[in-house]
């Protein structure tokens, strides 16, 4: 098992930072450095990997949208009516099983929790999607954010010049049903969402505008804007030129999307597909100082030939979701990033006349692996059919305070609409003690 993890992921002779440049950079302090933080591999260098990540927290959001089966993932029931054709099979941590087609995380169970008790109680595309990115349902006069907005602001840099949000998702098929959303935080922790490549449209200078034109243009609209404060309070207002005043350090940010800057080795560990891509640059991202990266795989909606589509995504999953943990181990990255599965519900035990599974949001998993999470562990647990919650029931209130919590956020912390105090998780919720490191 060892000599299948131990992977060597630098293998390149260039490093953006030299060693003197780097222990002068630590030793002036990391917040200066910090706000360049488009160079990568600092963590290769101990003193200032410390004096970095002590700085904050990221997350990586696998999203699985459609609504992925807990049954052919990490809650199989084989040999029931229900359960299907695939087998359980061991871990790494005894007593835990997985479906037999995650054969690479069976390995690596050992940084991972499993949530296997979620009820939500909305089979709904739309809704579910809404509530599974909030953690909440909106109130007719509220408009929440969503978790990767809220880590924008909680973790994110005013300094920073890269973005706070980074939202993948190439796929058409339910991509309406849950776009990224800042709600009453405003458009400053707003995601930048990427739909039909791996870099962002239009953040290159446009070739026929001179830098000097770009940077007076910049200038006048600067000019013009605080002519238009002027006498104006608006939170609106300020989130928009926040947004502006951080263009130019998102352009300089281009390279970071660019996979061709890693190593062929590395790329070809995380594989050719799309969904592989997008991982390896949330990699990338993170390393850099991205709070939030979310990364959409669809389209998991099985409602036929349930068995034939996981056959060919859950497996894809397994390789993503074992590459990236074992690159952020071995990057000195993994303590301080929470890797998420998760999707807006997961699908029904019985199995209707098409071979399909349809939506089910009573008795679904999800998983956290990473950043303040007890790794190797199960929580809650399914009857038998996995028809029911038998044990730990928790719903999207406590997952998202266990998440914040995970983070050092205190989940009853308050945002202020006005004068409306707004808590970051429903009143009185609590996180899964459990499930925390």
């Amino acid at each position: 098992m060892a000599s299948d993890r131990r992977i060597n992921f630098c293998g390149s002779p260039a490093h953006a930072i030299d060693r003197r440049r780097f222990l002068g950079t630590a030793a002036a302090g990391a917040a200066a450095f910090a706000a360049d933080m488009t160079l990568l591999d600092v963590f290769k260098e101990p003193a200032l990997a410390r004096a970095i990540k002590s700085q904050g927290k990221r997350v990586i959001l696998l999203w699985l949208a459609g609504g992925a089966s807990q049954l052919e993932t990490w809650d199989p029931k084989p040999g029931t009516a229900t359960g299907g054709p695939f087998r359980a099979i061991a871990t790494s941590v005894p007593g835990i099983q997985i479906s037999e087609l995650m054969p690479k995380m069976a390995k690596r169970m050992e940084n991972t929790c499993i949530i296997r008790s979620l009820n939500t109680k909305n089979g709904d595309h739309g809704s579910g999607a809404r509530l599974m990115m909030r953690g909440r349902m909106d109130d007719p006069s509220l408009r929440y954010p969503d978790l990767g907005a809220v880590l924008a602001r909680e973790l994110g840099r005013s300094e920073s010049q890269v973005p706070d949000y980074v939202s993948f998702y190439s796929a058409t098929e339910g991509r309406d049903f849950a776009p990224g959303s800042s709600g009453f935080l405003g458009s400053r922790y707003a995601p930048m969402e990427l739909t039909t490549s791996l870099i962002p449209e239009n953040i290159r200078r446009a070739a026929e505008l001179s830098d000097l034109d770009h940077r007076q243009r910049g200038e006048l609209r600067e000019l013009l804007s605080k002519r238009f404060e002027r006498g104006r309070t608006s939170n609106a207002l300020g989130s928009h030129n926040e947004a502006y005043q951080r263009v130019r350090g998102l352009m300089a940010s281009e390279t970071l999307f660019d996979i061709s800057k890693e190593t062929q080795r590395v790329r070809d560990l995380y594989g050719p597909t799309q969904f592989g891509e997008q991982a390896l640059v949330a990699r990338r991202l993170i390393e850099a100082g991205v709070p939030f990266v979310r990364v959409g795989r669809a389209w998991w909606d099985s409602h036929g030939q349930n068995f034939e589509t996981h056959q060919e995504l859950v497996p894809e999953l397994d390789h993503v979701m074992a590459t990236l943990l074992d690159d952020l181990e071995q990057r000195g990255l993994l303590d301080d990033t929470l890797v998420i599965t998760l999707a807006e519900f997961g699908r029904t035990p019985s199995i209707n006349p098409s071979l399909g599974r349809d939506h089910f949001a009573s008795a679904w998993s999800a998983t956290l692996s990473g950043c303040g999470i007890k790794g190797g562990s199960v929580f809650g647990k399914t009857d038998a059919t996995g028809n029911a919650v038998a044990d730990g029931e928790v719903g999207a209130a406590e997952l998202f305070a266990t998440i914040y919590q995970a983070l050092g956020i205190d989940p009853q912390k308050n945002y202020y609409v006005n004068s409306r105090p707004v808590p970051l998780t429903e009143p009185d919720t609590e996180a899964i003690a459990d499930v925390l490191a």
